[in-house]
């Protein structure tokens, strides 16, 4: 693609060299330059791009586009000046890419809780409905099928464009897609264009990165600020936070709630281990989930479904054959006559929505058992509350390890029970070991008792010191339960 097209839509400083090259790829990492490509100079928070201009022209980069000039410019290479590469980059990447989300309806969650349930959820129901669709999430890319790995909740603007011109290239209608707060903070989903915004539900999270939950919010909230008059908000009436993301929106606005009158209105009928007898804008509907919180996941995944078209009667035949995601409220039943439950909560309000729900299913008839951990090198001032919550609603709590990263997993225990009062610790103990952990949970429990392993759901990894060691909750209490 000619270099003048790519930069179309971009405030320019200044300009240094031929626009009319040929432009065969475009990069953020140095790495990845090879001869004919653009390269993006972006100022990110471990190293700054324009360190390595010199080593991408080395490769082959043949324009530069940055935010200061290099000293010394090297002949034949185009150089063109920005204010903000970072809030470039995505237009760059979408206009390269033959902007791929005017050919498709791209639906963008974001919240701390239920992202991921609600795209997969999506993604599901119009696979079952007969649409080429796409996921772009947490725990893996898809198209239409097809699993693409990843890294990061929402990717860099490059690869994101790339995958989402893969989508539209490969008749993609529809695209689900988790927008984190970084995402937006670092303006990864710039040049995109959203038929949708989703929110979920907004708590204490991700505190290391924006510092404070007002600035946390205010990512969240620039989403949909950010939304075109063409689009829809769907919003949680039942979080507080609901309707302050839809202040300042364009978009049309619509409402979900378990609790009051709203535009898809549910509400939970029964409750067991199996699933829920839901009522949806008053129709029964029978669903394969537990808990209110999926009740309320549910209800978004019905409440966007019809806003992009579908029938109600059609939304709801297709929500009551779905299946939970894997690792989010993933119960197992034991021999013995207890029941594991494998779940991602590794925020306290997630752990309090789940060992509510256990409670709530429970009804007084079994014990809870929590193993639990908090993950190394992030928000600290979690650890203690993580703790406390689990202690609050659990007849027992097994602190353990989680993913430790760089720091020794006795000082995370450590900081989590410094949480807990005297009467607390009564019922707590820690052990390091995870699987060890979840074998004593095990063996204290009895018929009739629920275990809550939480934390890693879907992740089948322990991070240690760097590196990545097989680890999958799931597999350890199948294995356990294989042997009882």
């Amino acid at each position: 693609m000619i270099l003048e097209r790519i930069l179309n839509g971009i405030n320019i400083i200044e300009t240094i060299g031929d626009t009319t090259l040929e432009i065969s790829g475009i990069h953020i990492d140095s790495r990845k330059v090879e001869t004919g490509h653009l390269f993006v100079a972006v100022k990110g928070t471990q190293t700054d791009g324009h360190a390595y201009i010199g080593k991408a022209i080395e490769k082959g980069a043949s324009a530069i586009v940055c935010e200061t000039l290099p000293e010394q410019l090297t002949n034949g290479v185009t150089y063109i000046k920005v204010e903000d590469t970072e809030d470039c980059v995505g237009k760059l990447a979408t206009a390269f890419y033959g902007d791929p989300t005017s050919k498709l309806d791209l639906v963008g969650v974001t919240g701390t809780n239920g992202k991921t349930t609600i795209a997969t959820l999506l993604y599901n129901m119009f696979r079952k409905f007969g649409y080429k669709v796409g996921l772009i999430s947490t725990v893996c890319n898809f198209i239409d099928g097809e699993a693409i790995p990843t890294e990061h909740t929402t990717p860099d603007p490059i690869t994101l464009n790339q995958l989402l011109g893969r989508m539209a290239d490969e008749g993609c209608r529809y695209v689900f897609m988790e927008v984190s707060s970084h995402s937006v903070a670092q303006k990864r989903i710039g040049g995109l264009k959203f038929a949708g915004g989703i929110f979920t539900n907004l708590t204490r999270d991700h505190l290391d990165y924006h510092q404070t939950v007002e600035n946390y919010l205010k990512a969240k909230k620039t989403f949909f600020d950010n939304l075109p008059k063409s689009a829809f908000v769907l919003t949680n009436l039942d979080d507080k936070n609901g309707m302050v993301m839809t202040q300042n929106t364009k978009a049309k606005v619509c409402t979900y709630s378990l609790r009051t009158i709203s535009d898809f209105k549910g509400k939970v009928l029964e409750d067991g281990f199996e699933g829920m007898l839901l009522d949806i804008n008053n129709v029964e509907v029978n669903v394969q989930f537990i808990g209110r919180f999926n009740a309320s996941n549910l209800l978004a995944v019905y409440g966007a479904a019809c806003l992009l078209g579908k029938k109600p009667e059609d939304v709801l035949l297709a929500l009551s054959t779905l299946q939970p995601v894997s690792g989010r409220f993933d119960a197992l039943r034991s021999p013995r006559g207890y029941s594991a439950i494998v779940d991602y909560a590794h925020t306290p309000d997630a752990l309090v929505n789940v060992l509510s729900t256990i409670q709530e299913v429970l009804n007084g008839r079994g014990n809870v058992i929590t193993v639990v951990g908090a993950g190394g090198n992030r928000d600290k001032g979690k650890r203690p509350i993580m703790a406390q919550e689990a202690a609050k609603q659990s007849d027992k709590v097994i602190i353990t390890s989680d993913n430790p990263r760089f720091e020794e997993p006795q000082d995370i225990i450590n900081d989590m029970l410094a949480g807990l009062n005297k009467e607390d610790m009564r019922k707590v103990i820690s052990i390091v070991d995870r699987k060890e952990a979840i074998k004593t949970a095990c063996m204290l429990a009895q018929a009739g008792d629920a275990i809550l392993v939480a934390g890693k759901g879907h992740e089948n990894y322990q991070d240690i010191k760097g590196v990545k060691y097989h680890f999958d909750d799931k597999e350890v209490i199948k294995e356990i339960f294989a042997n009882e």
